[in-house]
């Protein structure tokens, strides 16, 4: 099937914005990872050109907002600084995405119905060609409308309700009752506005995605903070900040000095002045 593959299949001018993870055990195999992908669309569509590998959020948001969007992303889920979703928070993606990741099956489907493919890692040749294909068989409007699919797959990645496994019991935690999300020994728990704990299965980065970004603030490596848990602000040492929120947490909420900027966009945009 790849061999039928040509740039002429794709478009004579097809480029490729590969939005490539840093989710790997070392720095090597993400590497290993860019130069494989790179590698198979030179064989299935020789010709095509890469114009940027982005490795964050951060950077492939400011990427975006500088450059004329490419005509395909390779977009992995998870990127250095967390869940590749948030890119659609924070810019309005008009290009068809080909998500690629070692991502569980089991929102396979969804993927699939939402944007041009969805490749498990790892990536072959015969996969991305078939994708490739695809993307060949639709019309302008229908890679548009793609575009605007995976803009609402995005959305329906946040939670409102989280099931959380206490003993022989599934207790349902709406996500408005969340105070903090807190990190430590590989432990992550939510902590409620009564100060009430609850264990979660999932990771600060996951959570990062799946809670609205509008409302959730990514504090540190630590902690995630509800806009409405911020009860006061003060400056620390260094030019950074600290927090105090309504509930007590287990240890200080330091934010970066190269974080404050961030952090005062958040909080002007969720509270705005008088």
């Amino acid at each position: 099937m790849t061999k039928d593959i040509t740039a002429e299949h794709v478009l004579n001018d097809l480029r490729y914005l590969t939005l490539l993870a840093r989710s790997f055990p070392t720095v090597a195999d993400a590497s290993t990872e860019i130069i494989n992908l790179e590698a198979i669309l030179n064989q299935v569509a020789p010709g095509v050109e890469v114009i940027g590998t982005l490795e964050s959020v951060e950077e492939s948001v400011e990427w975006l907002r500088s450059n004329p969007h490419p005509d395909l992303l390779f977009m992995d889920i998870h990127l250095a600084d967390g869940d590749s979703f948030r890119i659609f928070d924070a810019v309005e993606i008009t290009a068809p995405v080909i998500f690629t990741t070692a991502y569980d099956q089991y929102a396979l489907e969804a993927f699939k119905a939402n944007s041009i493919d969805y490749l498990l890692k790892p990536l072959n040749a015969s996969d991305v060609g078939r994708a490739l294909a695809k993307l060949h068989r639709l019309t302008s409007v229908e890679r548009s409308d793609y575009g605007s699919r995976a803009r609402t797959l995005a959305a329906s990645r946040r939670e409102d309700v989280f099931l959380v496994h206490v003993r022989d019991k599934i207790i349902p935690l709406h996500r408005d009752r969340i105070a903090y999300c807190y990190t430590s020994n590989e432990k992550v728990t939510a902590y409620g506005f009564d100060g009430a704990a609850y264990p979660l299965d999932k990771t600060l980065e996951a959570l990062q995605g799946l809670l609205p970004e509008a409302e959730f603030f990514r504090a540190n490596r630590q902690f995630i903070v509800a806009r409405q848990a911020v009860k006061e602000i003060a400056v620390w040492f260094g030019s950074r900040l600290t927090l105090h929120l309504t509930v007590e947490t287990p240890e200080r909420i330091v934010i970066s000095k190269a974080r404050v900027p961030e952090f005062k966009t958040w909080l002007r945009a969720v509270h705005p002045a008088e």
